[in-house]
Formats: C-alpha cells, sequence, structure tokens
C-alpha cells in the first residue's frame, strides 16, 4: 500500500482535524491541491452492499379499523325525536403506519402489537411498490410482537436471518431500517449503546437493545440489523420529548423475536413459556448487604408454588438466582427474559447462592397448568356490567403477573364507559364475593350478578390487598 493510500485511510478514520498533521510538509512554495476522481484502489467505506440484502425484507406495513364515532347526545330519545337523528354519523377508518420484518420465504413478518392490534384490514408493502393482504397469525401482548403471514402468496419472499442477541456488545455498529413518518423504507445507522435496559416499562419482558441509530414514529416494528445483514433486533420504542428521534432508542432482541416466531410457525395461537413457578424480588442494597454480596445483584426468591417446577429443583425462599446458563442475571426482569428464551422440553442450570453458599440446580422447562379459562362479559345489570372475566390457572396468573393467585375468577379487560369502569374495576382485579356468595368460578359471577340488589357489597384482591366496596343498585 502506498504512502498516500495509507494517509486517506487515517483521514477516513479520524476526520479532517488531524488529517493536517499527516500531510507530509513541503519544502518549496505552496501549490495548489491536485483534484481529481478517486481511483478504485482507493478505500471506499459504504453500508450499501448490507442495505442491498437486507432492505428487500423489511416492508411498510398499513394497519386500518372501522370506528363508528357517535355523539352523546344520540342516545337520548327526546334529542332524536325533535331532531330525527338517525342514532349517528357514519362509520369512519381509522388508520396507523408501522414496519415489519419478513422471517420466513413463505411470508411470515414480524411487527408491532401495537401497530396492528384492533385492525380489521392489513396489509404489507414491499420495497418494490407490491401490496399484499396478511392476515394475524399471533399476537403476544407480553412482548409487543405480532406474526403476520402474507395471504395467497404464490412465490419466495427475501427474509432476514436472526442472528444470537447474546453475542453484541456495546459499541457494535447497527443499522435501522423501517418507515419513519410515512415518508418510505428509510435507512439510519448508530451503535448499540447499552444492553439489557430493563426499567423501560414498555413490555413484561423488560430487557431491550438501546441504540443511538435514529428511530423515529413509523420504525416501529421494523429491523435492526448488524453488519452481517443479520437480524439483532425489532425495533420497538423510542425515548422523546418531542415525539421526534433523540439518540434512544429500545429494539426487541432477536432471540425473544425468534421464540414468538417459532410458536407461530407450530401452529400456535399463543407462546409457549416454560414457568418458574416462584415469585422473584429485585435485590435491594439493603437485602445485598444482609446476604454479605458486594453489589446487589441477582434474583431472589421470595416465595416458591407447591409442586412446581422451582419446588420440584429444591428451590427455596432466601436462595439467591445470580445465573442461567452461564448468562449472569442482574434482576429479576433478566431472569425473566433468560428464561422465557428457552425453549419448552429441555432444563436449564441455574447458578443459585444459599446462605452463603454457591449451588448449581438443574430446573425443568415445562408451561404452566392451565384449565378452561371459561371467559364471559357480564351484561347484567350490576357494578360488574361491561367487565369480561375468567377463571384463574397458573398460566393466566403467570400472564397476568399475578402473585400467589392459581384459582378464582380474574377481571380480563373492562370496557370504556361501562359501569364496571365507572367504579374503579381494572385488569387483574381477583373477584373474591358478591353480596356474600363466594366466587370460585365466572358463572358463579353470572349467576350472582343476575340477582336484583339494591345495593351490592363486593370484595376484590388487588395487588395481593382485599378491598371491600359497597354501591348502590
Amino acid at each position: 500500500m502506498s504512502l498516500n493510500v495509507r494517509y486517506r485511510l487515517r483521514f477516513l478514520a479520524i476526520g479532517g482535524v488531524l488529517a493536517l498533521a499527516l500531510i507530509p510538509p513541503t519544502t518549496g512554495p505552496a501549490q495548489a491541491q491536485e483534484r481529481k476522481v478517486p481511483t478504485q484502489a482507493e478505500v471506499r467505506l459504504s453500508y450499501a452492499p448490507v442495505v442491498k440484502r437486507v432492505a428487500p425484507a423489511v416492508v411498510n406495513v398499513y394497519a386500518a379499523k372501522v370506528v363508528r364515532n357517535r355523539n352523546p347526545l344520540f342516545n337520548d330519545p327526546i334529542f332524536r325525536r325533535f331532531f330525527g337523528v338517525p342514532g349517528g354519523v357514519g362509520p369512519q377508518v381509522q388508520r396507523s403506519l408501522g414496519s415489519g420484518v419478513i422471517v420466513d420465504r413463505s411470508g411470515l413478518v414480524v411487527t408491532n402489537v401495537h401497530v396492528i392490534d384492533g385492525a380489521d384490514d392489513i396489509k404489507v408493502a414491499l420495497i418494490d411498490k407490491r401490496e399484499f393482504a396478511a392476515d394475524v397469525v399471533l399476537k403476544d401482548k407480553r412482548t409487543d410482537l405480532a406474526v403476520l403471514r402474507i395471504k395467497d402468496a404464490q412465490e419466495h419472499f427475501p427474509y432476514l436471518e436472526f442472528a444470537n442477541s447474546d453475542a453484541l456488545e456495546v459499541g457494535d455498529v447497527v443499522l435501522a431500517i423501517g418507515n419513519p413518518f410515512g415518508v418510505g423504507q428509510t435507512v439510519t445507522h448508530g451503535i448499540v449503546s447499552a444492553l439489557a435496559r430493563t426499567k423501560i416499562g414498555i413490555t413484561d419482558y423488560q430487557f431491550f437493545i438501546q441504540t443511538d441509530a435514529p428511530i423515529n414514529p413509523g420504525n416501529s416494528g421494523g429491523a435492526l440489523v448488524d453488519l452481517s445483514g443479520r437480524l439483532v433486533g425489532i425495533n420497538t420504542a423510542i425515548f422523546s420529548r418531542s415525539g421526534g428521534s433523540q439518540g434512544v432508542g429500545f429494539a426487541i432482541p432477536s432471540n425473544m423475536v425468534r421464540v414468538v416466531v417459532a410458536s407461530a410457525e407450530h401452529g400456535g395461537k399463543a407462546v409457549k413459556r416454560p414457568w418458574l413457578g416462584a415469585k422473584l424480588q429485585t435485590v435491594t442494597p439493603d437485602i445485598a448487604d444482609s446476604l454479605s454480596l458486594k453489589r446487589p445483584a441477582g434474583a431472589l426468591i421470595a416465595s416458591v408454588v407447591p409442586g412446581g417446577p422451582a419446588a420440584q429443583a429444591g428451590l427455596k425462599p432466601g436462595d439467591l438466582i445470580v445465573s442461567v446458563d452461564g448468562q449472569p442475571v442482574d434482576d429479576p426482569n433478566a431472569f425473566d427474559y433468560r428464561f422465557a428464551t428457552k425453549p419448552v422440553g429441555g432444563s436449564a442450570r441455574l447458578s443459585v447462592l444459599r446462605m452463603g453458599r454457591d449451588m448449581n440446580v438443574t430446573v425443568t422447562l415445562s408451561t404452566a397448568p392451565d384449565t378452561p379459562r371459561d371467559e364471559i362479559t357480564i351484561r347484567s345489570r350490576s357494578p360488574f356490567a361491561g367487565a369480561t372475566v375468567a377463571n384463574l390457572s397458573p398460566a393466566l396468573a403467570d400472564e397476568l403477573q399475578l402473585d400467589d393467585a392459581n384459582h378464582g375468577v380474574v377481571i380480563l379487560d373492562v370496557q370504556d364507559g361501562s359501569p364496571a369502569g365507572s367504579v374503579g374495576l381494572r385488569r387483574g382485579d381477583i373477584i373474591v364475593s358478591v353480596n356474600g356468595r363466594e366466587i370460585d368460578k365466572t358463572r358463579d359471577l353470572d349467576r350472582a350478578t343476575r340477582i336484583p340488589s339494591s345495593a351490592w357489597r363486593i370484595q376484590i384482591r388487588r395487588n395481593g390487598q382485599q378491598i371491600t366496596a359497597v354501591f348502590s343498585g
């Protein structure tokens, strides 16, 4: 390599400020710098080869749903009588825009749940401007990931392979590809600025890749790729006070995406994840002092479900989990991610600290027991009208992140403007009794609310606390 080429490489690496120091001193009069077209022998740095490989597998996702806007005055029969209003305005279409990634040649597309949630019509558009209708195969609100399938696909689509997101390091260069602001497919670049972000409050599984690659509204569901063109994450959220990118974006790691896609490929309507059967607690500085730890890290077992995998493995309250299959665990969120990305049917080795002693235990990776949920929506005149309820099971309790609740009736949803919403009932409330009648199954609640009453005395359990309230009939 010539001396001249080495100087150009250094200029590209450290910028023009230091380039002057690299130019050999001249002994004669100053001469005008010769300008010429760079030759092929000179180094050319570009992300273009990666983008050309990746871009065809990143799609735009268009979701539309029909809503009927209704003025509250239309509910008044006197208003309708005198003004002859037919009952409401016509339906309107709400549209949302996001991005997605093809992860299988048959046309499986990964995006965010919040991009397509509630949509009646979903379309994906490829970089070549072709559009296809798509069906929802699986929605996993716990991770904010949804899997779509392109309808009537008669071809093999370009797709991205998964990278091992656990191999990422802070400082790795990444590219973000999506459809920000609906302007069309856009590529931005940056670095991984942090890993294992757990206090974001976006999904149940708090373990995000943080990047400074500019990400804006519309990028949700788009690809975060490494320089090998492999998928390392799905862009999901930004931290912003203005609504635009401020250099802090968050992506769901590809190892979690892989689990959701695998469930969809096997025809599942829900993601099957291993269940520990134990409640975990964050290690505070005070707890760390009491355990003689050098730093507050790990996931402390607060309670164990009898007969669950943790109990069968011999784990006890007070045990501190410090790693899963050799991967360190800094807090319960990190454990949840490490454990949830393990395949059901195998086993995991947990490193545990018990009373100052290191020990290893093997936990079976099995799903939480489930029973028929028997979901119903209460329609009868009562404080529960408008609430959708289900029979509790360990699987549902794990899904709702409820503590020590493996049976009973739980509220899954509360309709806006319903009596249940107006009295303050919320998702996750466990119904204990109604007017002195114990509620063990959804049919018990249905029967209890069908009996007219001038006053309703209800008991619920919320966040481990018992609440009693009385409402007029």
